[in-house]
């Protein structure tokens, strides 16, 4: 697989608040390559530095040292601002905090005005976001009567209205309900899946970075873990140590584990362990 992102021994700090203060160093030698078409998970508990991370892929932050290159491009060019921020889009935690007009096709074509995009082709592009998220229906609606799913998957098509290569989802369902967090996940996923785009996902649900393809471990700033999400789950006692949780399916096994009965340690889905709980009770009558 080709690199898109390419993050080089980058650490970052925030400015002290005054002169008697030191920097607050976050990111402490971060070293990551994004292929494109991933789907990637990025897990830590709160200050870690995940968040700080996702701002760095896009330069809204810049490294205090070391490199991020998007498609070969240095985020420090400032010369290349633009085609960075087209080929990597960012969606936050807050819905509302991104969408900033009255009807939701227009809040879809707000960005692509100011790119000055031509009309016939911002028509297009519009209709085919929100097609891809499956708010077409809703276009002519306003945001601030959809659900917090639905306005989160409307901030999603606004993104996805630039065309970019990469998006960014800084904690997407954190303020989501349970039916909200499904249907961002779903269209997660068949952006990924259907589209090629690549993505990058943080969050601090362990049942979201299941469904990814790779999940990276930031601690104290640092990569704890880069794996498959099945091997980095596997190790419940370091993850617990770290302060983070693992799925619930997997929990569940690590406890069955513990007690002596022989089940695979890298079940992470409910199905799974369903199916691993029959065979061993099937095993036993």
């Amino acid at each position: 697989m080709e690199s898109l992102i390419s993050i080089r021994d980058v650490r970052f700090a925030y400015a002290a608040g005054d002169e008697t203060e030191q920097p607050t160093e976050v990111l402490k030698g971060i070293s990551l390559e994004i292929q494109k078409g991933e789907l990637v998970a990025v897990l830590g508990h709160n200050g870690s530095g995940k968040s700080t991370l996702a701002k760095l892929l896009n330069a809204i932050l810049l490294p205090t040292s070391g490199s991020v290159q998007v498609d070969g491009m240095d985020t420090t060019d400032e010369a290349r601002l633009f085609d960075i921020r087209q080929r990597v889009g960012m969606v936050f935690q807050n819905p509302d905090n991104q969408i900033v007009a009255t009807i939701v096709e227009e809040d879809v074509a707000f960005a692509l005005e100011n790119m000055g995009v031509d009309p016939d082709e911002m028509r297009e592009r519009v209709d085919e976001a929100l097609k891809a998220v499956k708010m077409y229906d809703f276009r002519e609606h306003a945001p601030h009567q959809l659900s917090g799913g639905q306005k989160q998957r409307v901030a999603i098509a606004g993104i996805i209205a630039m065309r970019p290569d990469c998006i960014v989802l800084d904690e997407p369902t954190a303020m989501l309900d349970p039916q909200g967090r499904r249907e961002v996940m779903k269209t997660i996923k068949r952006l990924n899946r259907d589209y090629g785009i690549t993505v990058i996902l943080i969050t601090h649900e362990m049942d979201e970075a299941a469904q990814c393809q790779r999940v990276v471990v930031i601690d104290h700033g640092m990569v704890r873990m880069d794996d498959v999400p099945e091997k980095v789950f596997s190790k419940v006692g370091e993850m617990k140590q770290i302060g983070l949780d693992v799925p619930q399916a997997t929990e569940l096994i690590h406890m069955l584990r513990e007690a002596g009965y022989p089940l695979d340690p890298e079940i992470i889905t409910e199905e799974a362990c369903v199916d691993a709980l029959t065979e061993l009770f099937s095993q036993k009558s």
